[in-house]
């Protein structure tokens, strides 16, 4: 049985270039959610989302590969969507008061029915306290730059930068919520070498 890999699958959306800003047309996509509010680095609510969306995506992976339908294949990375109800705290790094949802994208051949019964399954192996948050839904960013960072996520600042003055230089607006994809684990990585992809949907001017 061979391993499906979503991130070659969709190459556009989970590769960039560290060097130039990309611009891309996002589809819709299925995605194990959770929202939360708090520093990603003290949170213990991010913590405890994480945890269950991981539990319950490592779950529907091993369950669709036992099953019927017998495919394999790599769960695909953490993506984050981060903002604040006031941007200033966002902006001035008050992270206490940032928003975020949690996400990870789902294969087309799981549905609302197998995502339910992962999350049953995974409530009986673990105490989760955030699994009652989870949700299943689509998400379409549609145009949008992005850029890959390398390094710490504290330092990513200048390549957001970067990324919002190529979008005005290109004569489009930010739109949408500011979106990072998690291409490494910190758990298991030197923070200098970690690769985020940072993501802004953009538009035209109103």
């Amino acid at each position: 049985m061979s391993k499906i890999d979503l991130k070659k699958e969709f190459k556009p959306f989970y590769s960039a270039s560290r060097k130039e800003v990309e611009f891309v047309d996002v589809p819709a996509m299925n995605f194990l959610m959770i929202d939360g509010q708090g520093d990603p680095g003290r949170a213990t609510a991010y913590e405890q989302a994480v945890e269950a969306l991981y539990s319950v995506a490592y779950t529907i992976k091993f369950a669709i590969k036992k099953g019927g339908a017998a495919i394999d294949y790599v769960v695909p990375p953490l993506q984050g969507l981060w903002w604040a109800d006031d941007m200033s705290d966002f902006v001035t790094g008050k992270r206490d008061n940032w928003r975020w949802t949690m996400m990870i994208m789902q294969p087309e051949w799981v549905t609302a029915s197998v995502v339910a019964a992962g999350i049953e399954t995974a409530s009986r192996k673990k105490e989760l306290p955030s699994l009652p948050l989870l949700r299943f839904a689509d998400f379409r960013e549609g145009a949008a730059a992005q850029l890959l960072h390398i390094g710490p996520y504290a330092d990513e600042g200048p390549t957001i930068e970067r990324l919002h003055t190529s979008i005005a230089d290109h004569g489009l607006e930010l739109r949408g919520r500011h979106h990072e994809i998690y291409l490494s684990d910190p758990r298991r990585s030197d923070p200098a070498r970690l690769k985020t992809i940072l993501r802004q949907p953009v538009g035209n001017p109103q």
